[in-house]
């Protein structure tokens, strides 16, 4: 029989560890072990999002995670969307605890996409494609940053 693999499932944006219910209960199913992790101020994490103050502060439970494993452990990373980041940069600091990653749907920093180019890219493409479904604080602070795509949202508000 196959060695039980160790699945770490990460969530996107505005998720938790709830969202994988479905495909945590496949890999349990199929004998896995299988980790689905809330990150900061996601999900029942007790801490607040006024208590982030940096991305780094949003994924801490998945570095604390990756530091508590065992050394000779490896596990496979699933991130869906920007859970993508929190994988990267696990990748980046635990390479020898990590078997292979997955990355559904996911904003993938790398050598040639840092993560604030890749974030200008996703909130433009926001204001694109789904110029009316954006929080009105977050078109607040996007448009001081992206005046073509507010300017392009208005002139089809007067369309409408």
């Amino acid at each position: 029989m196959e060695r039980q693999k160790h699945f770490v499932l990460v969530h996107g944006a505005c998720h938790g560890a709830w969202c994988w219910y479905k495909v945590a209960t496949l890999l349990t199913s199929a004998g896995h072990k299988v980790t689905a992790l809330d990150m900061a101020a996601s999900g029942v994490h007790p801490k607040r999002v006024e208590e982030l103050h940096a991305i780094s502060d949003y994924f801490e439970p998945l570095m604390e995670f990756m530091t508590s494993l065992p050394p000779e452990e490896r596990v496979i990373l699933v991130g869906h969307s920007m859970g993508g980041l929190s994988n990267s940069v696990a990748m980046e600091r635990f390479p020898e605890k990590i078997s292979c990653a997955v990355f559904a749907a996911c904003i993938m920093p790398g050598p040639d996409l840092s993560f604030t180019a890749a974030k200008e890219e996703v909130s433009f493409a926001l204001f694109y494609f789904f110029p009316f479904s954006l929080h009105t604080h977050t078109q607040k602070k996007l448009k001081a940053s992206r005046e073509g795509a507010i300017f392009f949202m208005e002139k089809r508000r007067k369309v409408a």
